[in-house]
């Protein structure tokens, strides 16, 4: 068995919000055990937002949480370096209305988390072992989540542009070193044609180079190009990572995506919770650690 963990010290960041373009600072906070991931609006006065799925509001080009009228947006990025990093439990101090944006992926929020450490809490972590399939699809776009022996994920994506059409993504078990190495790094994505549109909408505000992969008809504006040859489909597994999270434990089981999105993502998540015969909670087993935490 494994134990839960928390961040060893508080840090911060500061950056952006993609959608509001509003300077965000971000503070990451040790928690108690059992904790898990709570978001606080300082600049309201300390209101809190678990991370949950009950509290998921809108999944419009981000994951947006709304508590009695209080909202915030683009927690995703955050979530997934959250989870993908094997942290349990943390406060998240924000002091306005959208998580920032940073370089688009979810590598600062790792370093953050590195720069913090980990150390090992007096409790069992506990997980969600998936006991039967769950599905949803939408059109062409669908997700599904199985029974497997650890927390696994297929993602395909397709679009009609030349650098990107079909691309898949598979991670047979997700563990801190892969998402550190191979996913966190991935940015999120746009394209030229919908840009005047998502800004009418009083969206992007904030974005630019620096914070997205922005595409043309027929390339890649950023002068220093891919990450990744597939960085497209990585991100889609970033936030599938992100927004399963709002299940409140680490996942055992296989989720497969073709075409799917946020909103796919918090349906999937609600069809499952409901069905009380799909799911149960158990001591999870041992994971694999990227670095160790610094004290108990």
């Amino acid at each position: 068995m494994s134990n839960q963990m928390t961040l060893a010290r508080e840090m911060e960041i500061r950056g952006t919000g993609l959608h509001t373009a509003v300077d965000v600072t971000v503070r990451l906070r040790p928690a108690p055990p059992d904790t898990g991931y709570v978001f606080i609006r300082m600049d309201l006065g300390g209101f809190e937002i678990p991370a949950s799925i009950e509290y998921v509001a809108n999944c419009s080009y981000a994951t947006t949480l709304m508590r009695t009228g209080v909202m915030l947006s683009t927690v995703e990025h955050l979530l997934a370096a959250l989870r993908g990093m094997g942290i349990d439990n943390a406060y998240i101090e924000v002091d306005n209305l959208e998580i920032p944006i940073m370089d688009g992926s979810a590598e600062p929020f790792v370093a953050l988390i590195e720069r913090a450490g980990v150390v090992e809490q007096q409790a069992a972590r506990h997980a969600l072992r998936v006991l039967r399939r769950v599905s949803v699809e939408q059109g062409e776009r669908r997700i599904s989540i199985e029974p497997a022996l650890s927390y696994e994920i297929d993602c395909t994506i397709d679009f009609a542009h030349p650098v990107i059409g079909r691309q898949r993504y598979r991670v047979n078990e997700l563990d801190q070193s892969l998402f550190a190495r191979e996913i966190a790094p991935a940015r999120t994505f746009g394209f030229t044609a919908e840009i005047e549109q998502l800004r009418r909408a009083n969206l992007i505000r904030g974005g630019s180079l620096d914070n997205a992969i922005v595409l043309s008809p027929d390339g890649v504006l950023n002068p220093s190009g891919l990450r990744y040859r597939d960085e497209f489909v990585r991100h889609k597994v970033l936030d599938i990572i992100g927004d399963l999270a709002l299940v409140g434990l680490p996942i055992i089981g296989r989720v497969t995506a073709e075409r799917s999105g946020h909103l796919l993502h918090a349906l999937l998540m609600t069809r499952l919770l409901r069905d009380a015969r799909a799911w149960e909670i158990i001591e999870a087993p041992a994971a694999r650690q990227a670095f160790q935490p610094v004290g108990v």
